[in-house]
C-alpha cells in the first residue's frame, strides 16, 4: 500500500517505511527531527517542470504526464520505491500545500500503475 502525508504530519504507525520525495527539504524541518528510511531527491520532478507547474491546478494534467516521461527516463529513480512498496506500507512525505495537485500524488498514481502492471503479469 501506498499512502501519501504532508511531511508536517506527525508520523503513524501505518506509515511503514516514510519517504521524502521533495527535491529541496522542506522548510521549517530539521534534518535530525524527522523520522524518515529515506530522502529520494531524484525521483522529485526537474526543476524545470516543477517551476513550469508551480502548484497551478490548471496545468495539473499536463504536470502529471510530463512528470510521467520524467519518471521514466529515470526508472533507477523510483524502483527503491516499487520495491519497498512489494514488502509493506509506505508513505511519500510531500510539503506542498495543496494536498491534492502536488507530486507525491502523481508519483503515487504512476507507482500503483506499475504495482498493477506487476499483478497483471507483465512485471
Amino acid at each position: 500500500m501506498i499512502r501519501i502525508k504532508r511531511v508536517y504530519e506527525p508520523p503513524a504507525a501505518e506509515d511503514g517505511q516514510r519517504f521524502l520525495v521533495e527535491r529541496l527539504w522542506p522548510r521549517g524541518l530539521r534534518k535530525d527531527a524527522m523520522l524518515l528510511d529515506g530522502w529520494l531527491r531524484e525521483v522529485a520532478p526537474s526543476d524545470g517542470l516543477r517551476r513550469w507547474f508551480d502548484h497551478d491546478p490548471a496545468k495539473w494534467d499536463e504536470f502529471r504526464r510530463r512528470y510521467a516521461a520524467e519518471l521514466d527516463e529515470r526508472p533507477e529513480s523510483w524502483r527503491p520505491l516499487l520495491e519497498a512498496a512489494r514488502q509493506g506500507p509506505i508513505t511519500l512525505l510531500f510539503s506542498a500545500r495543496d494536498t491534492e495537485h502536488n507530486n507525491a500524488v502523481a508519483l503515487k498514481a504512476y507507482l500503483e500503475s506499475k504495482l498493477a502492471s506487476d499483478q497483471s503479469g507483465r512485471g
